[in-house]
């Protein structure tokens, strides 16, 4: 690949807008946005005009279509991330592909083994992992700053008023905490301590079959435990914190893109760790895309940050939590 990376954005909601003011914020980072798709043209169209893309498309095919797009971006909900990266993928386009990554562990699996046979880079938008921060973090944990981790305690809620006709309610469109905020919390501790020997969860429901507040419970065989939880009728901290048999880690609100954490030790002062000035205006979905350009540039087919093994073992997680409260999506009963 060339020198420039050219962006093809699919999906124009408030994720997607949010991602592409990073990117076209990120100075000299070899990145362009050259399309956008929608659903609708008008809705593509009005995208384009609020950051200048040059071509702006009515249907996803015509996105992937396009020869001068490399890799495209899926903002779309979860529910549709099956389809749109697969469409992608079968047109020969590299893939980022936000989380959760699908509606199941079933869908995953057949994304990366389509990107793996057709030589294909896929990564999972799971922005956390690129955080500076987070790999401060992970860095400090593997040099056993903290000693060995014995407990990883998450949590992502916030209280909404959602109706039955919400996407956060229908079942068709994987709605409920879990998918849209669990996968945070689980992520952050399979960071740190992989796929788990034992899950077990408990859940309200909505009418509709959503979870609406969750509580997960997950055990290695090192002894290891997390506990987690996500709402989406709570307001929660939304707060992380590791603790080691030598010291502890705590992430302050929005752990899962931190500003500072701090490092509690026996005998020490508490550490504040702080990454430093970043750039002004920008979410921090920067790191991400930075991570998705260098990996094009050096023809990697996946990233060592957010590797694609990580990202089945959390939908694996996540399914399993779903068979333990009792949430099915029509999607799982697609073969």
């Amino acid at each position: 690949m060339s020198g420039t990376v050219r962006w093809g954005v699919l999906a124009t909601g408030g994720i997607a807008a949010t991602f592409t003011a990073d990117l076209l914020a990120m100075k000299d980072s070899g990145a362009e946005v050259v399309a956008v798709a929608s659903r609708t043209e008008a809705s593509a169209k009005a995208f384009a005009e609020r950051f200048g893309i040059e071509r702006a498309y009515g249907s996803w095919a015509e996105l992937v279509a396009d020869d001068t797009v490399d890799v495209v971006y899926i903002a779309t909900p979860h529910s549709a991330h099956r389809e749109a990266a697969g469409l992608a993928l079968e047109a020969g386009k590299h893939v980022l592909c936000e989380k959760a990554f699908t509606i199941n562990a079933r869908e995953a699996r057949e994304l990366v083994d389509l990107a793996r046979e057709r030589g294909l880079f896929l990564m999972e938008a799971m922005w956390t992992y690129c955080n500076p921060l987070i790999r401060r973090m992970t860095e400090m944990v593997r040099d056993g700053v903290i000693g060995e981790i014995r407990t990883v305690q998450a949590d992502f809620g916030f209280a909404g008023t959602f109706g039955a006709d919400h996407r956060l309610r229908d079942p068709a469109l994987g709605g409920g905490a879990l998918l849209d905020l669990g996968v945070y919390p689980v992520s952050f501790a399979q960071l740190l301590l992989g796929e788990p020997d034992r899950v077990q969860a408990d859940a309200l429901l909505s009418p509709e079959g959503a979870d609406l507040n969750t509580g997960i419970l997950l055990g290695w065989e090192s002894g290891a435990t997390a506990l987690l939880a996500c709402s989406i009728v709570g307001d929660m901290q939304t707060t992380a914190s590791v603790t080691g048999t030598k010291g502890r880690i705590d992430f302050p609100q929005g752990f899962f893109f931190p500003e500072h954490f701090i490092l509690h030790r026996p005998g020490h002062e508490p550490e504040t760790i702080t990454s430093g000035p970043g750039p002004q205006g920008l979410s921090g979905m920067q790191y991400e895309a930075a991570e998705v350009n260098r990996a094009l540039l050096a023809g990697d087919k996946e990233s060592p940050l957010v590797p694609l093994e990580g990202s089945l073992a959390v939908m694996r997680t996540l399914d399993a939590v779903r068979d333990r409260i009792g949430v099915r999506y029509p999607a799982d009963e697609r073969a």
